[in-house]
């Protein structure tokens, strides 16, 4: 004699605790993919200003003399050129002179959150070699 209860024939409400077990895990994923779209948009925010900060730093103002962009309007203009995502700090470094070149960073910092949980704190940098009359 096998004993069947009627609470293990009903299956009414199983696809609604499917449901709650499964929505999380699906927004986090999503909200994470939101968070690497995030740091792309910073990547490309940051190639871009240095690629500004480098056609600024070959330029001549005045061609009369000899007047080149000072390392503080170069950082000026890169600081100016980034595009940012909302989330997360630049910070841009003060241009290092070389011996015909200029090295040029920016680095960009943002913590992760994945809405249930803290992630790890990314920090990505780039920098480009200018080279400049000298």
């Amino acid at each position: 004699m096998t004993f069947k209860s009627p609470i293990r024939r009903d299956e009414r409400g199983a696809a609604a605790i499917e449901f709650a077990i499964a929505v999380p895990v699906l927004v986090t994923f999503i909200w994470g993919i939101f968070q690497i779209g995030l740091l792309l948009e910073a990547n490309a925010g940051m190639q871009q200003a240095l690629g500004e900060g480098a056609r600024y730093a070959t330029l001549y103002l005045d061609s009369t003399s000899d007047h080149r962009p000072t390392n503080a309007a170069i950082k000026a203009d890169i600081t100016n050129s980034v595009f940012k995502p909302g989330v997360g700090t630049f910070n841009v470094a003060d241009p290092v002179d070389g011996v015909g070149y200029k090295d040029l960073s920016v680095t960009y910092t943002m913590p992760m959150d994945f809405l249930m949980f803290q992630g790890p704190t990314v920090t990505i940098s780039k920098s480009k070699r200018v080279y400049v009359v000298t």
